[in-house]
């Protein structure tokens, strides 16, 4: 299929992602990846804003261009523009995730809330902890370099992208090797 060029006289943006979203609509792959080069940065920009959270914004982003691909055809343009649809979908995600994150954020605190009445032993507190440790080590020993290395700096409080930026590999890759390792460890324990 042919495609208007984003920079050829008389073609403005928003007309731009509507043709592109008519194109994914009938199939286009190309198209699809056109519309991603070229929107994914401002849709990333809008999750930002409302997760703050990059990591989090990555992956709406990336949820909102899955749900694109997916249902494309629901898009009107008589109703607005390709781009206000997109910015629109990417919102509400966002606005989704960011409700979701604080119920689960309110469900462990009145869960916590819970546990703080009863009394503590700790004696036993302390035995379990050691052990903990000990069955922790152990698993963690069953780890590969790169899987070992990614989940400690996920639980030393790095996000997912700084731990890509911090080893130098992408972002892909880190949350590959703390699913793989998350994984094994379930196994091990």
């Amino acid at each position: 299929m042919l495609h208007a060029r984003p920079d050829a006289p008389g073609v403005d943006k928003l007309d731009r992602a509507a043709q592109l979203l008519r194109d994914v609509a009938n199939g286009d792959q190309r198209a699809f990846a056109t519309l991603y080069d070229e929107y994914s940065p401002r849709m990333l920009g809008m999750a930002i804003r409302v997760l703050v959270d990059r990591s989090l914004a990555e992956d709406v982003t990336q949820e909102v261009f899955l749900e694109i691909w997916q249902h494309v055809a629901s898009f009107d343009p008589a109703k607005g523009s390709g781009i206000n649809w997109m910015l629109t979908l990417a919102r509400r995600r966002a606005i989704d995730r960011v409700r979701s994150e604080q119920s689960a954020r309110d469900r462990d605190e009145r869960i916590g809330m819970r546990e703080i009445t009863h009394e503590i032993d700790d004696t036993a507190e302390a035995a379990e902890g050691i052990e903990l440790r000990a069955i922790v080590a152990k698993a963690l020993a069953t780890l590969s370099d790169v899987q070992r290395s990614a989940i400690s700096l996920q639980y030393s409080g790095y996000t997912q992208s700084e731990i890509a930026e911090r080893l130098g590999v992408p972002l892909g890759t880190v949350k590959t090797r703390v699913r793989d390792g998350m994984a094994q460890l379930r196994l091990a324990v």
